[in-house]
């Protein structure tokens, strides 16, 4: 073959190949990031939430419902205040007080964060109050039937005055309320996860059982919804320390345990007091974060599931500049996926988000949106019309923790 022909065919052959890498680049470049407002306190009469304890976030349609306590200078009987947006929390209402309603002490505080859910006016408000022994008590609930203009006494979930912790509630779209919590029902020593019903808003219960009769006794739980009935409950299990994923086929009537998320076999006496997020996009498949503390892997991991939970991937680490711990995640469209967490910086814990555009496949870099100087906490987030809503605690030095909140679009 003559030299020029060849050198003309080598030629040929490196234009094509990075022709094709420019295209192949091209197609995975990924969206553009989203763009984040700046941090601001939440507000409530013109003036920053101060002094924060627990609050909790939902969306119902296109309406975000919150609720929040903070202390007050009666140390046993801190502020409860109810308040929702229409415009995916730029703006919120003026909050409506829920304290003078409460029999007791309240004992949620972040990480056993008092529980909000609505469907369409009617809303059920959940948290836990001092029983016999400080520090423990029951569950308490609180419903509405004016979109949280005024509210009522509702019924434990069980009638138990023993310790009831970490709750979590949603409301499905038949307007039934699922609650699942934390106690030691069998009072042999050992925390379960327990799970009730209620079709009224809290006035009564139904279908109370045990999910799984040995847990973590001081993580949080996280609950979702599905198609046809289907209920997902993710917990951190006893032993091994890793997070479990129970499963209700028919609307909660039974359940049972399918899968261990993110076998990391991690053994561990003792309570990490950091449970999991799970959520489930229109594909039918399942998202979730869990953190462990398995030596030479701690940190916050993502999996996923196509399969209903039955099968993960494997974990995908959650990195940064630090270690990541308390974390929750949220759907947008087109496969957009945000995950938040909150790790220990240079000058404190910061609040940091990474997206994903494929559907969990791959994670940007991860990026700091608390404001500087401040310990940053237990983030939350939530998918909106616009893009996502994050929210979580903040403190700056000699200063209260205020209730932060950033828009990212």
């Amino acid at each position: 073959m003559p030299v020029l022909m060849l050198r003309n065919m080598r030629k040929g052959l490196l234009f094509m190949m990075v022709a094709g890498l420019t295209a192949c680049s091209q197609l995975l470049l990924p969206n553009k990031p989203l763009d984040v407002s700046l941090a601001s306190p939440i507000t409530v009469q013109g003036l920053p939430v101060q002094n924060l304890i627990s609050y909790d976030l939902y969306a119902d349609g296109t309406v975000l419902h919150a609720m929040f306590s903070t202390a007050t200078a009666d140390p046993k009987q801190p502020y409860i205040g109810y308040l929702h947006s229409d415009d995916d929390g730029r703006h919120w209402s003026a909050p409506i007080a829920l304290g003078q309603y409460a029999r007791a002490t309240i004992e949620s505080m972040a990480g056993n964060d008092l529980q909000i859910a609505a469907s369409g006016d009617t809303l059920l408000a959940i948290w836990q109050v001092t029983g016999e022994i400080p520090g423990m008590g029951p569950l308490a609930a609180m419903y509405s039937k004016d979109g949280g203009q005024t509210w009522v006494a509702g019924a434990n979930p069980t009638g138990s005055e023993g310790d009831q912790s970490h709750p979590d509630l949603v409301a499905d779209s038949d307007g039934r309320f699922h609650l699942i919590w934390l106690d030691d029902r069998d009072e042999n020593g050992y925390q379960g996860v327990r799970y009730a019903r209620s079709s009224d808003a809290g006035q009564h219960w139904e279908l109370a059982q045990t999910v799984d009769e040995s847990s973590c006794s001081c993580c949080w739980n996280r609950l979702i919804t599905g198609p046809d009935g289907q209920l997902n409950a993710l917990y951190r299990d006893m032993e091994p320390r890793d997070m479990a994923l129970a499963q209700s086929m028919d609307g909660g009537k039974s359940w049972r345990r399918i899968s261990t998320v993110g076998e990391f076999n991690w053994i561990f006496d003792g309570c990490p007091h950091n449970g999991g997020a799970l959520i489930r996009t229109e594909s039918q498949t399942l998202h979730a974060l869990a953190w462990t503390g398995v030596e030479h892997k701690s940190g916050l991991y993502y999996l996923r599931s196509a399969d209903n939970g039955k099968n993960w991937s494997l974990p995908q680490a959650m990195r940064g500049e630090a270690l990541a711990f308390h974390g929750d995640i949220a759907a947008g469209d087109e496969g957009r996926l945000i995950a938040i967490w909150d790790a220990m910086g240079a000058d404190g814990s910061v609040v940091v988000i990474s997206e994903s555009v494929d559907n969990g496949r791959n994670w940007s870099a991860s990026r700091q949106i608390s404001t500087v100087g401040g310990s940053a906490v237990f983030p939350r987030i939530i998918a909106t019309r616009s893009g996502f809503l994050a929210m979580w605690s903040e403190q700056k030095p000699g200063g209260g923790k205020q209730w932060m909140s950033a828009i990212l679009e």
